[in-house]
């Protein structure tokens, strides 16, 4: 028997991604956001939701880019810093020790420490009540090479990325690997 539990916000994993940009004065600011995803293959975006509240959603309005750095697990102390304190505060790349690395293509800095890096244009914005949800099209993304695979591509062994799930306010490093996509049979069952 199924329970209702309500509408809440309960979908599982979230990704942990930690949102770079500039604030007015060109200073360096960091958020870390469970709200995001990839919205769009072609052209490649993503979506995040920031409340106005935030520090960081006057930075996006502002300089109409943003990166979205995805942390290993090496780093989740820097990314869950990164989320519980405000750039009106102080410099959040100092504070977490990390480094702040000017995109030549958007208007947003990228984590240094971090494997993975998307740098994106924002492209449209949405305001859905609490959150507003922002469109950045993906304009490049960076990679350490040690996380690349044999394609050239990022392995998530190599990354290490984690998820927070929202229920019990916690971080969780991603599991064993159970089979590949794409392979299922038309009625076959599972």
């Amino acid at each position: 028997m199924k329970m209702s539990l309500g509408a809440k916000t309960l979908a599982m994993p979230s990704p942990v991604w930690v949102i770079g940009t500039y604030d007015a004065a060109g200073t360096p600011n960091l958020m870390t956001v469970a709200w995001g995803g990839i919205c769009c293959s072609k052209p490649p975006a993503v979506s995040i939701s920031l409340r106005e509240a935030t520090y960081t959603y006057a930075c996006v309005v502002q300089r109409r880019a943003f990166t979205v750095n995805i942390p290993s697990v090496s780093h989740a102390a820097a990314a869950d810093l990164a989320g519980v304190i405000s750039g009106r505060d102080g410099d959040k790349f100092a504070a977490a020790g990390l480094t702040a690395i000017p995109s030549d293509l958007v208007d947003a800095p990228y984590v240094r420490e971090f494997p993975l890096n998307l740098e994106c244009r924002l492209v449209d914005s949405l305001k859905l009540g609490l959150h507003t949800l922002f469109v950045g099209e993906i304009v490049d993304v960076k990679a350490d090479e040690d996380v690349l695979d044999g394609e050239g591509y990022p392995s998530v062994a190599g990354v290490r990325p984690f998820t927070f799930v929202v229920t019990e306010q916690s971080y969780y490093a991603l599991g064993n690997r159970i089979g590949p996509a794409f392979t299922a049979k038309k009625g076959a069952a599972s």
